[in-house]
């Protein structure tokens, strides 16, 4: 006869086997729609330049990155619809996957100097891998406790990690030794691998989440005073990245570091400071919350960003300061992800979780993006002591706003305790 404590034990059991299904689905997952990407912003645009191809065509792949900071528009179809039988998110996780698959091997036919071919391949892979997002952004919302976001949101900043190893590095390599058709085909045939995660995602938070209580839109979205808290936080808490991330590449190179050591430094070099930031901060947001965490982080880049102005003025001298800033900000990138996500996690609603986290990692990334295009015209008219200067003034005052702007929402959780359960804010209670 079972007693109490084997009951207990075996439930246990049951937990900790669901929760390691889980987080290995979310690798599966998240490795699968970065492979892709890597592939055409690390992998292709280095080979296209060795074969020939103008610098002003490769700079058209910069399209690819449209789908990636719009796709908050559809977001909603993929919260409303269900496509197949299978599931809510498996029913569009599967057709996205293979299209990409698929779209990935045409690239053989396609010569890869051919930028009008693989602008239009590429555009169909990133509108699919968005989509593919979106399903599993909402999957993983629904189906992670609160206690295991932050592994959660870990794993997936690992697999992005991965992907730029497998996507990028590899690929190179691949096409050194055998050349554009067999890498092009390796790089589809590793991305279907991913596909048999899809048998093994939990079902309890997949099949819970159809015809929700509210119809998913944008403005329900809007219509949710966290949600538009947590959304002034993701347009100003990575203001200043894309100024100094950009140009990054650029001031190691005038400052006389060698092109092997770049190298070094954003390719092994960063996947591993992303893969271990991203467990770290896991860690961090267990402990002290997400906000906590965004705070110490955004503490340790604004001394990042202060390290690259006084190199530029002169007052710090010496490779070893750089490459520590350099190397250390990039850890700290990765971190801070996990934070925002688990964030973004805390305040998506059970009825457009897809939705919600979408608007939110989208809007983070457009603030991204407008920073690192404005940063080579700043860099040219005013100087990389300026550029880092101004940069270092937006992560500090982006640091004190975050800090007001998270004690709003706490006085919203208490203020509206229907809000806090069904967005779970207590992520940032520890601010």
């Amino acid at each position: 006869m079972s007693t109490p404590s084997d009951l207990q034990d075996t439930f246990k059991r049951r937990i900790d086997g669901r929760r390691l299904r889980l987080f290995s689905v979310l690798a599966g997952l998240y490795l699968a729609q970065g492979i892709p990407g890597y592939l055409l912003v690390a992998a292709v645009p280095p080979i296209m330049r060795e074969l020939g191809v103008s610098r002003t065509a490769i700079g058209l792949l910069a399209l690819l990155m449209i789908p990636l900071t719009v796709k908050f528009l559809w977001a909603p179809l993929v919260d409303r619809l269900k496509l197949m039988a299978i599931g809510h998110r498996r029913s569009w996780i599967l057709p996205t996957q293979l299209g990409t698959v698929l779209a990935i091997a045409s690239l053989v036919f396609v010569d890869p100097t051919n930028v009008t071919a693989i602008l239009v391949i590429g555009f169909v892979i990133a509108v699919l891998t968005s989509t593919q997002d979106i399903a599993t952004d909402g999957y993983a919302t629904l189906a992670l406790r609160q206690e295991d976001r932050p592994v959660g949101n870990a794993i997936q900043g690992a697999a992005v990690a991965f992907s730029v190893i497998i996507g990028g590095t590899l690929s190179l390599l691949l096409y050194g030794w055998v050349g554009w058709q067999a890498m092009v085909l390796t790089i589809a045939v590793v991305s279907v691998l991913p596909l048999f995660a899809i048998a093994f995602m939990p079902e309890d938070a997949d099949t819970q989440v159809f015809r929700p209580a509210v119809k998913p839109s944008l403005k329900s979205f809007l219509q949710r005073p966290e949600a538009v808290t947590v959304l002034a936080i993701a347009l100003t808490y990575r203001a200043s990245e894309g100024l100094v991330k950009s140009m990054e590449g650029s001031y190691l190179v005038d400052a006389g570091l060698p092109l092997s050591a770049i190298g070094y430094l954003s390719g092994i070099a960063a996947a591993t400071a992303g893969i271990a930031g991203s467990f770290i901060a896991a860690g961090l947001v267990r402990r002290t919350g997400a906000g906590g965490t965004l705070l110490l982080l955004g503490v340790l880049r604004t001394i990042c960003f202060l390290l690259f102005s006084l190199h530029a003025i002169g007052h710090l001298t010496g490779m070893w300061v750089l490459l520590g800033a350099a190397g250390f900000q990039t850890l700290i990138r990765y971190m801070e992800i996990v934070a925002l996500y688990s964030l973004f996690m805390s305040v998506s609603s059970k009825d457009q979780p897809g939705t919600d986290f979408t608007i939110l990692s989208c809007a983070q990334i457009i603030v991204y993006l407008i920073g690192s295009v404005l940063a080579g015209s700043l860099a040219d008219r005013f100087g990389y002591v300026v550029l880092f200067s101004i940069s270092t003034i937006i992560s500090a005052a982006a640091v004190i706003f975050t800090v007001r702007l998270l004690a709003k929402l706490s006085r919203i959780d208490k203020q509206d305790p229907e809000a806090a359960s069904c967005g779970e804010l207590k992520a940032h209670e520890t601010v």
